[in-house]
């Protein structure tokens, strides 16, 4: 099962942003995130290239993957595994066709999707994974709607030939039956963030 923790965000009132966004990031790769996805909206670019440069050297060593939210210019610069598209990101089809023509087979993109409709499309698309949700209720992820629910995962995933992520209020409890019902993994924000031990919080899922 892949684990994957999703967002990296600075505690409130943090003084040293970067700092604590490194200090996470060392964490999740000592503790065997199978991803990490940085998501910095706030950051400039030059900052965030700087973070996934140190998420990427970090994690090289090991078997994670670095992913970069929307800035496929970052994402090269810091030589990470691929890019994660939202809705507001560049189109999948313009990302699937600079890898083409770029000879990048190696280069990942993964798509976040919020109905049937959408991860359908990008499986056709060309994308190599999705994160589909929310499954359950979360605030992060309450402005994309209600919970969709484990049979609405089930049925994503049964449409699917890619690697579907479950994301949206999952913690220990429930990440099970989101394997039972097709995903590849899940991918979650606080859950990787209130962790007393991430190894193993890591490791329990590994386990799942």
């Amino acid at each position: 099962m892949e684990a994957a923790p999703a967002d990296h965000h600075s505690p409130p009132g943090d003084s040293s942003p970067l700092r604590s966004l490194q200090d996470s990031i060392r964490r999740a790769a000592a503790a065997g995130a199978d991803w990490i996805q940085i998501r910095e909206r706030d950051l400039e670019a030059r900052s965030l290239v700087e973070l996934a440069r140190f998420a990427a050297a970090e994690t090289r060593a090991t078997s994670a993957h670095v992913f970069v939210n929307d800035r496929l210019d970052v994402a090269l610069a810091a030589a990470a595994a691929g890019v994660h598209l939202g809705e507001k990101s560049l189109p999948l089809e313009t990302v699937v066709e600079w890898r083409r023509s770029a000879g990048r087979s190696d280069f990942l993109i993964g798509v976040s999707c919020h109905s049937l409709e959408s991860a359908r499309a990008a499986g056709r698309g060309g994308a190599n994974f999705i994160f589909f949700g929310p499954v359950f209720a979360t605030p992060s992820k309450a402005a994309f709607g209600a919970p969709q629910g484990i049979e609405r995962l089930r049925e994503v995933c049964a449409s699917l030939e890619i690697p579907v992520l479950a994301i949206g209020g999952v913690n220990l409890e429930n990440a099970r039956a989101c394997i039972a019902a097709g995903a590849a993994g899940i991918a979650a924000i606080r859950l990787f963030q209130e962790a007393p031990d991430s190894a193993e919080l890591a490791a329990q899922l590994k386990a799942v």
